[in-house]
């Protein structure tokens, strides 16, 4: 019997980066286990992205800020969130570690 990979094993004990790993990729479809150790998005960066994104925070904490809010959105281990496609936004801090589930899809 094959082992099946788990969302928690294989993790790095400190990355200078966050880290993307892609589980699994289709023609408009792409899931991807993030790891952040305090990373944040750089000072004037906005995500504009063309096609949706769906995120789970695993593990951790993460603050997210979108343009067309006044405050961050805090986000702990179990919440998500869908991010539509060209909502501009930012993470402006995470927790050390802090793993994320992210499902990317193509425009609709």
């Amino acid at each position: 019997m094959t082992a099946c990979p788990n969302l928690f094993a294989g993790l790095p004990a400190q990355a200078d980066e966050e880290i993307f790993e892609t589980l699994l990729a289709r023609p408009g479809l792409r899931v991807e286990r993030i790891l952040s150790a305090g990373q944040a998005s750089p000072p004037g960066f906005w995500y504009d992205q063309d096609g949706d994104e769906w995120v789970a925070v695993l593990q951790g904490s993460a603050e997210l800020r979108f343009a067309d809010e006044p405050a961050p959105r805090l986000l702990a281990a179990g919440d998500h969130l869908l991010i539509p496609a060209h909502r501009r936004h930012r993470v402006e801090r995470t927790a050390n570690p802090t793993i994320w589930l992210a499902v990317h899809c193509a425009p609709r």
